[in-house]
């Protein structure tokens, strides 16, 4: 009997950790993904780099040298020695001409041009990444594996290549300015996968700066 009653406890004891157990598993749902969705989203960007124009840009080109609004940017980059600039005439009636400006990639501007696959002949001038400084919020889909979560973030651009910096560069590219010169908010969609979370979707990007001479 006396081995009875002391085993009786060891029952009522094990009973109630079961049932903590049990308890602290059913709250343990809303597990802290920040370090997760910040790894998520900087892996994704590591392969997507904030780039000079909103879609590829096809070099040579060639602006009405009297044209500023076309000439502003081309020349900002011509100063940072990624293009280079030559003039010539071209005629536009049988008797009459007007000066035109040539831009094509400089050597240096080779180096950094980012060559579009699907474009022969098109690119574009990539200078950062986008890199999360905090997560915001997440608001998952439903508590299923698999189901997608809404995430607000802030970033900052790392990196900002050195001809992004630039005041001359800055002027004829607000959009640069704004982009580094402090945290920016985003939003992507990510996914939990058998190899971590991923990003599903980007969040809609930020407006950009209008390609030169277009």
């Amino acid at each position: 009997m006396k081995n009875f009653e002391l085993f009786r406890p060891s029952v009522a004891t094990a009973f109630v950790l079961a049932v903590t157990l049990a308890m602290s598993s059913g709250c343990n749902k809303h597990v802290d993904n920040t370090l997760r969705f910040t790894d998520a989203i900087n892996t994704y960007y590591a392969a997507h780099p904030v780039c000079l124009w909103q879609s590829s840009m096809k070099l040579p080109a060639q602006a009405d040298t009297k044209d500023t609004s076309k000439t502003a940017g081309f020349d900002a980059l011509v100063d940072q020695g990624l293009l280079a600039r030559t003039t010539a005439e071209k005629k536009v009636m049988i008797v009459a001409s007007k000066q035109v400006t040539n831009y094509d990639l400089s050597d240096k501007g080779r180096a950094a041009w980012v060559a579009d696959v699907d474009q022969p002949g098109s690119g574009n001038f990539c200078y950062g990444h986008r890199k999360v400084s905090s997560i915001d919020s997440a608001t998952p889909a439903s508590g299923e594996r698999g189901a997608t979560t809404q995430v607000s973030y802030h970033y900052t651009i790392a990196d900002a290549a050195a001809w992004a910096t630039a005041e001359e560069t800055q002027n004829a590219f607000p959009q640069i300015r704004q982009n580094i010169s402090g945290p920016q908010t985003g939003t992507a969609t990510l996914i939990e996968t058998n190899e971590g979370w991923k990003m599903a979707q980007p969040g809609p990007p930020a407006p950009a700066t209008a390609p030169a001479g277009q």
